[in-house]
């Protein structure tokens, strides 16, 4: 297994990260983004062309890293960054999602915990995600705030009229990421 040999034990069964991405990983990622549903169709297309430019291209030519957790069902979870093209240290967390079934285990912030890591590692300082205003939203963004993350800006009716984006972000090392 490539990933960040994190084990995860609060699932149906023992299962570790993994990054190499692979060809039917897309279908599954599609899959469980749907599940949530949180998405539309058109953004579960982009999750699943995601993941078919990174199988094709590789992480390093797609821009797009991935950390999937498995377990005996299939995937549990994922999450997708990448370096902003233009910056110096700064990243994007483009997706992170939760089977609806294997949600309030600590596997959102282990997954988020592991993509903080390998981003360090890679240089990286600032992390930044987009999300929702709509109050479907309203326990991602409670999630985000505990995980650290400061809202930093806020775009009104960016997605559809009475839906704007949120900004936030967590600068790492600094003394408010160790709080």
């Amino acid at each position: 297994m490539s990933g960040s040999g994190v084990s995860i034990s609060f699932l149906r069964a023992p299962c570790g990260f993994r990054s190499c991405v692979r060809a039917e990983d897309a279908g599954a990622v599609a899959e469980l983004v749907k599940a949530t549903g949180f998405f539309r169709p058109s953004e579960i297309a982009i999750a699943r062309e995601l993941v078919e430019e990174a199988c094709a291209r590789g992480a390093e030519g797609s821009g797009y890293h991935f950390l999937f957790a498995d377990d005996e069902v299939g995937l549990a979870g994922y999450v997708c960054f990448g370096p902003i093209a233009g910056t110096e240290a700064s990243f994007d967390l483009y997706w992170i999602a939760v089977h609806p079934d294997r949600q309030r285990r600590g596997l959102g912030r282990a997954l988020l915990g592991a993509a903080e890591a390998r981003i360090a590692a890679m240089g990286g300082r600032r992390i930044y995600i987009e999300t929702s205003t709509s109050p479907l939203y309203a326990a991602t963004r409670a999630f985000y705030a505990a995980c650290g993350y400061r809202h930093e800006a806020t775009l009104p009716d960016f997605y559809a009229p009475g839906d704007g984006k949120l900004f936030f972000v967590k600068v790492l090392g600094s003394q408010e990421q160790k709080r």
